[in-house]
């Protein structure tokens, strides 16, 4: 044992690097969550059992991994939306990678490229802010949101900016919840979105920017806002919300996202 301590091998930094790079990693994917607390007590006590192994203590060392083995099951029922969005987040990356495959010495797309109708959901957007219209819009672009469409009161039909302004008016009893907008279609309106629990999340932010952020913390989509009280344009994806943004800067994100 004080061998495998005292040896300095490119396979122990290989290891060592690894492991740091995995747990900083997984700190990372949840910062701002109730988790972080709970692995940063995982890592301790198996620290603990690391050590207690290494000075050959058999009693507690023992203790100790039986604790670990067991609390593996807890750990994925613990972690278990994270996990979920840390795959979803996988997956979606893993779809973007494979619009391209190569056959012999040809590539074959297999993407449909959408294209978006910014300017008209730009203008919409304009017009919403100007009157300090609240209102959610959330575009899917590689994951499924189908169980969120059928959450809300289906519509499947075009982007048309009065349309969209008469949805979100405060008297319409569509203009709670999320629009969802694919494949240049109003899909489904007055959805129910997940809210995120990030808890970085500024005070100030209302349940629309958290259901916003929470959406695209689970799916690849973008998420798009306006603020009921300043009437302020805000932009979300990955889990990041860009607060205040011009409708040059919005119609420059939409583009680069769907039309590029």
């Amino acid at each position: 044992m004080i061998t495998y301590l005292t040896t300095f091998s490119f396979r122990l930094v290989v290891d060592i690097i690894l492991s740091l790079l995995l747990v900083y990693g997984i700190c990372k994917m949840l910062k701002g969550t109730n988790a972080l607390s709970i692995l940063i007590a995982i890592f301790f006590i198996f620290g603990l059992w690391v050590l207690a192994f290494l000075l050959d203590m058999k009693i507690i060392s023992k203790i100790l991994y039986q604790f670990i083995s067991v609390g593996v099951i807890g750990i994925i029922i613990i972690f278990q939306p994270e996990i979920r969005r840390y795959f979803t987040m996988i997956g979606a990356k893993s779809i973007e990678r494979g619009k391209k495959r190569r056959f012999l010495f040809w590539r074959i797309d297999e993407s449909k490229q959408q294209t978006l109708n910014s300017t008209d959901l730009v203008q919409a957007y304009g017009h919403l802010s100007e009157k300090k219209t609240g209102a959610l819009i959330v575009l899917p672009k590689t994951n499924d949101l189908e169980a969120i469409v059928h959450s809300g009161e289906l519509l499947d039909c075009a982007i048309d900016v009065q349309l969209i302004e008469t949805i979100f008016f405060k008297n319409t009893p569509l203009h709670d919840g999320a629009m969802i907008i694919q494949d240049n279609r109003i899909k489904a309106a007055r959805c129910i979105l997940p809210v995120s629990n990030n808890y970085d999340i500024p005070a100030h932010l209302g349940l629309r920017h958290r259901s916003a952020i929470g959406i695209t913390e689970q799916t690849d989509a973008i998420a798009i806002t306006v603020s009921e009280e300043t009437g302020h344009i805000s932009f979300a994806k990955a889990g990041l919300l860009v607060e205040n943004i011009s409708l040059t800067q919005l119609q420059e994100t939409l583009d680069k996202e769907f039309n590029s």
